[in-house]
């Protein structure tokens, strides 16, 4: 257990995610390594619950509550409370299989749960994960979590971050090193398009807000070139010096501390040495390979510019191993470790519920 847990509580939302998956196992596994000052509320099915917490051989009763607001934060009180804010019946879900039903119940989790936390019933979400066909067969028009969280928040500037903490690396990113996308879960093909300096300009400012949020008071950001050599003066693309160098020069205009275009093959590398505190990658996989083979249990999913701390592990729903027992829960652990750092430097927007909808009416 990492050591801050061992003396912080925060009341933190543990969300199921796709029930067919390892959501549900890891969630009982991280149950099981709770400190005892702790409470958290788990989000999903309670007789779902009660099947993960038999596989892990967690011998706790299980609480349902019919909202956040009535779960008790009382660490003596027996039993873990579970709130399911959502009428999809996943409590016989076959493991490992695309179903609408865990989509529908995994969004309405999610939707309900950014609620609670706009209410200040909880401090922050700490969500497994879902699949994303899954979501699509339930009719839910967003790929992911971080569409869903932007729209349930009322943000158009959103990011996904994925997040080393600083033990995770080997170079001397003191406050561990950060990755954000600009395009996130859409098709490569799409991608050069989607491109615009302000989205970029928009995932510098997110990172290097987030950076300074954690304590690194002046954060050095890298942004990756699209193209293989950063384009290699044109010869293999432009997007560098028509859409990305601009956004890093208004960045610096800005104050900033932004460098790049840069080869991303190099970049992720330097940046892992302790050259840079974050990365701004222009799509999916750029960022997420590289900080998944510097330290795949270890890297967390963050979404930035909510008025909301969300984290995640960056692993999947694991199709075939779930349900299996053997899910490593790591990932959520460090997740829930995140959550709370970030607990203690909460977002400076603050938004109620309230003034969302009043903005959105």
């Amino acid at each position: 257990m990492p050591e801050s847990l061992e003396s912080q509580s925060p009341r933190l939302a543990l969300l199921m995610g796709d029930v067919a998956g390892v959501g549900p196992e890891v969630v009982a596994r991280t149950l099981a390594a709770f400190p005892d000052n702790s409470r958290p509320l788990v989000v999903g099915h309670p007789d779902v619950l009660v099947r993960a917490l038999e596989l892990v051989g967690l011998n706790q009763v299980v609480q349902p509550v019919d909202s956040p607001h009535r779960a008790s934060g009382d660490k003596d009180r027996p039993g873990i409370d579970c709130w399911n804010p959502s009428t999809a019946d996943v409590s016989d879900i076959p493991a490992g299989l695309v179903d609408a039903r865990c989509g529908r119940a995994a969004a309405d989790w999610l939707l309900e749960t950014a609620n609670a936390a706009l209410d200040g019933h909880v401090d922050a979400l700490v969500t497994a994960p879902l699949n994303k066909a899954a979501l699509a067969a339930a009719g839910i028009d967003v790929p992911g979590h971080t569409e869903l969280l932007a729209r349930a928040c009322g943000q158009d500037s959103v990011g996904m971050m994925l997040y080393l903490p600083p033990t995770a690396t080997s170079g001397s990113n003191s406050h561990g090193l950060g990755v954000t996308h600009v395009t996130l879960h859409t098709s490569i093909a799409s991608v050069p398009g989607l491109l615009s300096t302000s989205r970029i300009s928009d995932h510098i400012r997110l990172i290097d807000g987030f950076l300074r949020r954690i304590g690194c008071t002046s954060p050095r950001i890298g942004v990756c070139a699209l193209n293989p050599h950063a384009g290699e003066d044109g010869l293999f693309g432009n997007e560098e010096q028509t859409t990305i160098a601009p956004a890093v020069a208004d960045a610096i205009d800005k104050g900033l501390d932004a460098r790049g275009p840069f080869p991303a093959d190099t970049l992720l590398h330097r940046a892992a040495s302790g050259e840079f505190d974050g990365v701004v990658a222009m799509y999916h996989d750029q960022g997420h390979i590289a900080l998944k083979l510097i330290g795949f249990q270890a890297a967390v999913n963050v979404t930035l510019g909510l008025p909301i701390v969300r984290t995640s592990p960056s692993h999947g729903t694991a199709f075939d191993i779930a349900w299996q027992g053997v899910a490593n829960p790591a990932g959520m652990l460090a997740a829930v470790d995140s959550a709370i750092r970030l607990c203690q430097h909460p977002p400076n927007a603050q938004h109620t519920h309230r003034q969302l909808q009043e903005q959105q009416d």
